[in-house]
């Protein structure tokens, strides 16, 4: 498990992710580039060689289980970015004691990006009205003030904590509801997994029920961001840390968000409702959401770690980009809109899955 020194290193999580197929790809491509040596944990040794072989990245095929594999290459690198998994504690705890040796052994203070998720601010809506707060990533009282029992800030505290210490700096990216079809040469070549989780459960959900469904009206709203201009936010953070490290807010000021507007989970499931009708699965009558009901929360929601997939779900999730927007110059270009259009595809794939029939 060796990293070349006479090159920057870089060691990456989640590199057949969804989110971070899509980063990874703007990293191979930066002007840099060939000055970096990436070296990727991934657990599937077929996709582990095809990102030897066809993109030149160094790879050790391991979980983030593997906690002393972690710990031993994150040592090596001069900065982490880890898109695996926002909620896995020892996997974090392992990376941070990797780069607290490195800054003991070299005096270096190497720089990690970690990926947590905007439920970290989600409330206890449950679709019943939308919460006049927008939480601003400038405003670090704000995030301060969030609890330890937030979703995904156990993780998120120890980046924190980790930047506090001086060991480290950290940046920590928290993207909206992902959305949108991926595309690029990690994709195309069968590396990247291609599928995202909120519209296409509620799209698997609803199909499987035979009608769209909503808690409480729906009236809750997600931020959203689309795939591609998510990974831009990264490489542009990426490409800010080689140029100018200084330039960055870090650990406690270090949150970016990542969207480009809003949905209400409402419009998310009356889409989804019409494109059941489009698909031969609901009927016309159908087409708006119906109540959930308390027993169908349960089936077919389930739970996410500690918390009711529902209750995420129909949170209220609301923030603003500022950061990324005002101190990395990004602009994404995909707006709220486009997220309601992905539904049929979605819808269609949930049908061919489950096999379902076409109403009478």
């Amino acid at each position: 498990m060796t990293m070349s020194s006479d090159k920057f290193q870089v060691f990456y999580t989640g590199a057949t992710g969804y989110i971070g197929g899509a980063v990874l790809q703007l990293i191979l491509e930066h002007p840099q580039a060939s000055t970096f040596s990436i070296t990727a944990l991934v657990r599937d040794a077929v996709k582990a060689q095809l990102l030897e072989s066809k993109f030149g990245v160094k790879t050790v095929v391991g979980s983030l289980q593997d906690v002393d594999k972690l710990s031993e290459l994150a040592e090596k690198a001069h900065i982490v970015v880890h898109t695996a998994d926002a909620d896995d504690e020892g996997a974090m705890k392992a990376i941070l004691a990797g780069l607290k040796r490195r800054h003991e052994k070299t005096g270096d203070v190497p720089h990690l990006i970690h990926t947590s998720g905007a439920a970290l601010i989600a409330d206890g809506a449950r679709g019943a009205y939308l919460s006049p707060r927008i939480y601003s990533d400038l405003d670090i009282a704000a995030l301060d003030a969030l609890p330890a029992t937030a979703a995904h800030h156990t993780v998120d505290l120890l980046a924190v904590q980790a930047d506090e210490d001086g060991y480290a700096r950290t940046y920590i990216v928290v993207p909206g509801y992902v959305y949108g079809a991926p595309s690029g040469p990690l994709y195309d070549a069968g590396i990247a997994k291609k599928t995202t989780i909120l519209l296409p459960w509620l799209a698997d959900v609803f199909a499987r029920r035979g009608r769209a469904g909503v808690l409480n009206g729906g009236k809750n709203a997600w931020a959203n961001v689309h795939v591609h201009d998510n990974a831009d936010a990264y490489y542009r953070l990426f490409s800010k840390i080689l140029a100018e490290p200084a330039s960055l807010g870090h650990g406690r000021a270090g949150y970016h968000f990542t969207e480009n507007g809003e949905c209400t989970l409402y419009d998310m499931c009356a889409a989804v409702g019409a494109a059941l009708v489009a698909a031969g699965v609901a009927s016309e009558a159908e087409a708006e959401p119906d109540s959930l009901a308390a027993e169908e929360c349960d089936r077919y929601f389930g739970k996410y770690g500690d918390f009711e997939v529902v209750d995420l779900f129909f949170a209220n999730v609301r923030c603003r980009a500022d950061r990324a927007r005002r101190h990395l110059g990004w602009a994404p270009t995909h707006t709220a809109d486009e997220v309601l259009g992905t539904a049929p595809e979605l819808v269609g794939a949930a049908v061919k899955k489950h096999g379902l029939p076409a109403k009478a």
